[in-house]
């Protein structure tokens, strides 16, 4: 339509006013209209309605339904035409054949054969079987119409009519005759509604097994999100990862490709599946397209994990339930078991659970630790936790400086020997020196080790939470001259060879294993300013959360262990919240694997507070024993008196340390077995306290009384 133009002009109401109002005037606009063609306007109609959602979703049925039918149709002719024919004997021959599993092939072959033969006798019984069938046909019409006559007669006889004869035979015949009145009253409705039914089957066929482009699918059933893992998925997965070798040897199996697989097996909150790959195929192709399997699966990355099995040329699949990695794991045994307690040496710290759910267990006996992952990903709790653990073993001395100084830490106040909180740089000149005291510690053991290399020292461990503050700490050592001047010397920070902090713990990694000094650090965003590469090398236990880059990872575990698969660079940083990478030798690997998957279990401060106080409860009055000199005559009761310390009821254990701790000479060797008969000569019994055997104090210090006033009575 064109518009109308609207001019305006003022106009006087009087001659005298000079005043004026305004008017509106709407003068026709001159310009022609051009019509919109009728074409355009129906093309555009035809648009709308081609591009509508509703147009879309119906044409998607039609296909789709007319596929089901159609394919439905070539599944039913498969069938029948497998069930007619060898053809699957032949197929699951060539499957055989193309595993390698010759022994199968065998069997398949003499099916095969047995199948021929049987076959072979059939067709050969068809023709003589005409004869044979007419020969029946004629023998069975003979007796029927004897029967029917000797009916009639019977009938005769009984009526005293001698029509009666014919009347069986008569209404036979009527009889036929109705039923052909009747196929042919049938016949042409049946000759519509058969094919409709044979349709009908080869849709619900189709329908069942879903034979239709994922493009044509319901909204509901093409996100295929969480689908269960069967045989037939896990084989497309396979074919459909890009490697020609084994897309060739599956065609060639066809169906039965199958065979490949073991069985299916529940694992934790997934399955899990060996894959015997075909000859051509190597482990590793398979393990270098983990995305590509997992989303063939319907599943995410991080759902799905390739594992080398000791069969060779043999892959295991494990794949999670779909969001099943995203639930919570239960709480800490730590805090549901109010009587749990450590063994630094033969223990291992529970530590959370692995991705098929079983329990996560990690050594600490002489291993150095780093943990490392970006900022809020659970580092600190996943530090702590180990550290809570270990708190429980008494011989533990753990000396700490928590850089960030958050409070996280707190309640190690009263059980660690050394805690430092905070994250300036005179906190960090503190862990210097608590780090360098650690190095004054190893030295004067390794001399005393030199001397009596029998002599076995308690852990001692030294933990930086937020080890990056130290190493990028600016400051220098100072000192003041006589005259008055301020010096200046090594760096405390830095990853060079003149700085304290990174010299302090060098020193450590070399040496502090064999005598139980140990270095424990957690670090955020790995690099080779705030973590240089001789630190992260020299800790035994590397583990990892979320990073953000592949570089990172290596940083973070090694390049053997990122070349093996792990990743904690796909991690989903806080969906994957205290979720760990973890390569080391203290945790049970799956064969074949460079790192495993770990997902903590998180303790609260509430519940770190209550773990500290119970080791509290057990160190109460216990004071670490210093090694005594070699060679004197030992009071063995004495002795266990003062193992025994303050302690009202320590575990045999327990004592059994602190007596090797006194004279490795005399009671290194000693068993619970010496203990005890020591003890039952001196008439003190041994009993179980929670299931482990313990010793009352007041009994063995009323034995040793005892004792002590028979020999002042014997002497006098």
């Amino acid at each position: 339509m064109s518009e109308n133009v609207v001019s305006l002009h003022k106009s006087p109401e009087t001659p005298d006013e000079s005043a004026s109002v305004t008017t509106l005037t709407v003068v026709p606009d001159p310009t022609p209209v051009k019509p919109i063609p009728l074409w355009v306007r129906s093309g555009r109609a035809v648009r709308t309605v081609v591009t509508h959602e509703t147009t879309k979703t119906a044409g998607r049925a039609v296909v789709r339904h007319g596929l089901y039918t159609f394919n439905g149709g070539r599944i039913v002719a498969r069938r029948t035409w497998d069930g007619k024919t060898g053809a699957r004997y032949e197929r699951m021959l060539r499957a055989a054949e193309a595993a390698g599993n010759y022994e199968v092939a065998e069997e398949w072959e003499e099916r095969l054969q047995r199948f021929r033969e049987a076959r072979h006798r059939r067709r050969m019984d068809l023709l003589h079987s005409p004869v044979e069938a007419a020969k029946g046909v004629g023998v069975g019409v003979g007796m029927s119409i004897g029967v029917l006559v000797a009916l009639g007669v019977v009938m005769a006889i009984n009526n005293h009519d001698i029509t009666d004869v014919i009347t069986p035979l008569t209404a036979t015949i009527e009889f036929i005759g109705l039923l052909i009145r009747i196929v042919q009253v049938v016949w042409p409705y049946a000759m519509i509604l058969g094919p409709l039914f044979a349709l009908l089957g080869m849709w619900a066929v189709g329908s069942k097994q879903l034979a239709a482009p994922a493009w044509v699918m319901p909204a509901n059933v093409r996100t295929s999100e969480g689908e269960p893992i069967t045989p037939s998925i896990v084989v497309k997965a396979l074919r459909d990862l890009g490697i020609p070798a084994m897309r060739t040897a599956i065609k060639e199996m066809g169906d039965a490709g199958a065979s490949m697989l073991g069985p299916i097996r529940i694992a934790g909150c997934g399955v899990e599946v060996d894959v015997t790959l075909p000859s051509g195929v190597a482990t590793n192709e398979v393990q270098s397209k983990r995305r590509k399997l997992a989303e063939n699966l319907t599943r995410h990355e991080h759902e799905v994990f390739i594992t080398i099995p000791q069969a060779a040329r043999t892959v295991r699949l494990w794949v999670a339930d779909s969001g099943a990695l995203d639930e919570p794991i239960g709480p800490s045994p730590l805090v549901t078991d109010e009587t749990l307690t450590a063994d630094y040496a033969k223990g291992k710290a529970p530590w959370g659970q692995d991705l098929r759910g079983d329990a996560a267990a990690l050594s600490l006996y002489q291993r150095h630790l780093l943990i490392t992952g970006l900022s809020n990903q659970g580092k600190t709790a996943a530090l702590r936790a180990l550290a809570l653990w270990a708190v429980l073993d008494k011989t533990v001395e753990f000396r700490i400086a928590d850089l960030k100084g958050a409070g996280d830490w707190a309640m190690f106040e009263g059980l660690a020997t050394v805690l430092i909180q905070g994250p300036t740089d005179e906190h960090v000149i503190e862990a210097t020196e608590m780090i360098e005291g650690l190095v004054t510690e190893m030295e004067r053991r390794m001399e005393q080790r030199r001397l009596d290399p029998s002599i076995v020292f308690p852990p001692l461990i030294g933990l930086v939470d937020e080890a990056q503050v130290a190493f990028m700490c600016p400051l220098k050592t100072t000192w003041v001259t006589e005259d008055g001047k301020v010096k200046e010397g090594a760096p405390y920070g830095g990853s060079k060879a003149t700085s304290r902090y990174f010299m302090a713990v060098r020193k450590i990694h070399n040496q502090g294993r064999v005598v139980n000094v140990l270095m424990w650090q957690g670090t955020q965003d790995p690099t080779d300013q705030n973590l240089p590469k001789l630190v992260r090398e020299g800790a035994h236990t590397r583990a990892s959360l979320a990073l953000g880059t592949e570089s990172q990872a290596r940083m973070a575990l090694g390049d053997k262990a990122v070349d093996g698969g792990a990743a904690p660079n796909l991690l989903r940083p806080g969906l994957d919240k205290g979720t760990l990478v973890v390569a080391s030798d203290g945790i049970a690997i799956p064969a074949g694997q460079a790192s495993i998957t770990v997902r903590t279990h998180f303790i609260d401060d509430e519940g770190a507070t209550a773990i500290t106080d119970r080791a509290k409860a057990m160190r109460d009055g216990f004071t670490p024993l210093t090694l005594v000199e070699q060679g004197k005559d030992r009071d063995a009761l004495a002795d266990i008196a003062t193992a025994i310390g303050e302690s009202p009821r320590p575990l045999t254990t327990d004592v059994l340390k602190r007596l090797a701790m006194l004279d490795q000479d005399a009671y290194g060797g000693w068993t619970n077995g010496d203990l005890k008969r020591v003890l039952e000569a001196a008439g003190v019994e041994s009993y179980k306290s929670h299931g482990r055997m313990v010793i009352r104090r007041e009994d063995v210090l009323s034995a040793l009384a005892n004792r002590d006033d028979e020999d002042s009575a014997s002497a006098s």
